[in-house]
């Protein structure tokens, strides 16, 4: 059964609409610089648990004593 062009108009429509929302949303997901503050964002909350603080300080400070008895060796 033949379809009225119309219709096939309007769903032609239709499909590019949606396909120009989609390339947006895309668009704005893929902005590096988006990205980039996210990472950053990401990357301060982690920084900022106190558990990962005190790994940190604890790996700082044993890179320190081994240091220092290397030199001292």
């Amino acid at each position: 059964m033949a379809r009225d062009p119309d219709t096939i108009q309007a769903e032609i429509e239709r499909a590019r609409d949606a396909l120009a929302i989609t390339v947006d949303q895309l668009t704005v997901r893929a902005n590096p610089k988006r990205v980039v503050d996210q990472g950053k964002a990401r990357l301060q909350a982690t920084l900022n648990d106190p558990k990962v603080k005190i790994a940190l300080a604890a790996a700082g400070t044993l890179v320190a004593v081994l240091i220092v008895r290397r030199i001292f060796r």
